[in-house]
């Protein structure tokens, strides 16, 4: 089993499929909703960017560096967002879930916490990591909150790690889930999807 596969993955909340140009639309439609992508403090394709992004995903994906997925909202079927493994180490049985983005409309709900869910579910128990990294910008205060509300803890910051496109310069605040935190992690997110 390839780390840059990504086979549709799903549960009663989202559903996880292989990003593909066909999602354009959908995600264009996602990525409007109150300009999410005008953002600052974070890497969002823009309506007219949306095409590229996809692109450069999916030539990551055939280069083996990049598991890419379209994100859709199970009880909708709209197409809300993107999700990717990168980092993909094998070797050491390691990777990183990140370049995430969902709608406004779904922030807030359990569609990402069940995205996660499943992410770390292939992860751990597919691909037998030992290790899961996540990352964010030092500003993104949203997702530094909704990292640590998964059980990932804080390994570190790296300090003026990338400059952006508008000048400024990230401090990136790294978290991980190892194997032996796994299933308390399963678990949390399990009664959290089951509480609403």
């Amino acid at each position: 089993m390839l780390f840059a596969d990504a086979p549709t993955l799903k549960n009663e909340f989202v559903e996880l499929r292989q990003l593909s140009a066909d999602d354009h639309d959908g995600l264009v439609d996602a990525v409007r909703v109150a300009d999410l992508w005008r953002t600052w403090y974070t890497r969002i394709p823009s309506p007219e960017g949306m095409a590229d992004e996809i692109s450069r995903r999916l030539d990551a994906q055939a280069a083996g560096t990049m598991a890419p997925w379209t994100i859709v909202d199970a009880r909708s079927q709209r197409v809300v967002g993107m999700t990717t493994y990168m980092g993909l180490d094998p070797e050491n049985r390691r990777l990183e879930i990140g370049s995430t983005w969902v709608s406004r409309v779904v922030q807030g709900t359990r569609v990402n916490p069940a995205a996660k869910l499943l992410l770390l579910e292939r992860a751990f128990d597919e691909l037998d990591c030992i290790a899961v990294e996540f990352r964010t910008h030092w500003h993104n205060q949203q997702s530094r909150a909704a990292i640590a509300k998964l059980g990932a803890k804080q390994d570190g910051i790296l300090r003026n790690h990338s400059i952006f496109d508008n000048g400024t310069v990230r401090d990136t605040v790294v978290f991980s889930i190892i194997d032996g935190e796994w299933p308390t992690v399963r678990y949390g997110l399990q009664e959290r999807l089951a509480r609403g």
